[in-house]
């Protein structure tokens, strides 16, 4: 099992709608709006780290106002 963190930065206004959005994706277990650099930290549990980056480059990235992201395999 891979476990991971995606930071992800919206465009103004937006975090509300795309957290919800977020929670409904299938392999993100937890998302959460946060204050600081990025808008969101979604928690992503995968089999392979491949999935990780599906997630995060098409599936998250590919919501509209997802301005930037920055995923953190969680090496424990």
């Amino acid at each position: 099992m891979v476990h991971a963190f995606v930071m992800v930065k919206t465009a103004a206004g937006k975090a509300e709608a795309m957290v919800d959005a977020a929670r409904e994706i299938a392999s993100i277990s937890e998302a959460h709006i946060v204050a600081g650099d990025y808008d969101i930290i979604a928690e992503v549990d995968t089999e392979e780290v491949y999935d990780v980056l599906h997630t995060a480059s098409s599936e998250l990235q590919g919501l509209d106002g997802v301005a930037d992201t920055k995923t953190y395999i969680s090496l424990d």
